[in-house]
């Protein structure tokens, strides 16, 4: 039972990484805010619950694109 996965490189996992940082946890921001705006205002509690809830799964998906990218490049044979 090999890892068949394809693996992206250092440097694209560092690219996809801005993207969904600049661009795709934006629109996500305003999709939460927009849908929780069109069902009401649930008490205070709830409301920063599911705020934190959502804040927190957004990055799940995305787990293994932010892995190691703060790191030097693996790849990279130079000091």
């Amino acid at each position: 039972m090999g890892d068949n996965k394809p693996k992206l490189s250092h440097k694209a996992r560092r690219r996809w990484s801005l993207v969904i940082l600049l661009i795709g946890l934006p629109v996500y921001i305003v999709a939460v805010v927009t849908v929780l705006n069109l069902i009401g205002h649930p008490p205070f509690l709830v409301e920063l619950l599911v705020y934190v809830v959502l804040g927190v799964a957004w990055i799940l998906p995305f787990k293994f694109v932010f892995q190691g990218v703060g790191q030097a490049d693996p790849d990279n044979d130079e000091p």
